[in-house]
């Protein structure tokens, strides 16, 4: 494989997501364009991945560019919501960093040898409870932040106690992200730390 590899169709469709980002990220503060446009985005991440399938334009750059897209769109949302969402988008680049340095483009598929409670989030390509509800808590809960804080949950007649339960429900999500984001960070500061070790003894 070459440079043509980044035309690959899927490929094309991850850069269209990204510019779909900063257009979402120029409407930030107007809803009726925000949520359209990062919706759009958030949409062509499922038809990326199928298209590679489909078309046989599977690549590690491809797997690559699409959480580099979401890492981007989700960061941007955490920035704008909060004085302190860099630290969010940080902690999900660094897990990125250490996932893909350490495990490469099929990393998702990697952690046959990790602890029981994140085989479980991980297994099946995320398609188990746990894994639903972690994907919903890292993809869903900036979002569903974004229309607490926007007033737009209330403005699509979402009663109180459905905005809270939801909150509540993608807040768990998001906390058991957290504590798989820690484990990657720590499994892989310890793999860093073991080869430093063997290479002194060798």
């Amino acid at each position: 494989m070459g440079l043509h590899v980044c035309l690959y169709v899927p490929n094309i469709i991850g850069y269209f997501r990204a510019l779909l980002v900063l257009i979402a990220w120029c409407v930030f503060s107007h809803p009726d364009l925000f949520l359209p446009v990062y919706g759009l985005s958030a949409l062509l991440d499922g038809l990326d991945g199928w298209t590679a399938r489909r078309l046989k334009q599977t690549s590690r750059f491809g797997a690559w560019l699409d959480v580099v897209v979401d890492n981007f769109g989700r960061g941007m949302l955490w920035s704008m919501l909060y004085d302190w969402g860099w630290l969010v988008a940080s902690l999900e680049w660094c897990t990125f960093v250490c996932n893909h340095n350490t495990r490469g483009a099929q990393w998702k598929s990697s952690f046959t040898e990790s602890p029981t409670w994140v085989r479980a989030v991980m297994a099946k390509g995320f398609k188990t409870p746990p894994g639903v509800l972690t994907i919903a808590g890292l993809h869903g809960m900036p979002v569903w932040l974004y229309g607490l804080q926007h007033n737009v949950l209330s403005q699509f007649c979402i009663p109180q106690w459905l905005q809270i339960l939801g909150f509540l429900l993608l807040a768990a999500g998001r906390l058991l992200c957290l504590a798989v984001e820690m484990w990657c960070i720590l499994a892989h500061i310890k793999h860093l730390t073991k080869d430093e070790d063997e290479e002194k003894r060798d």
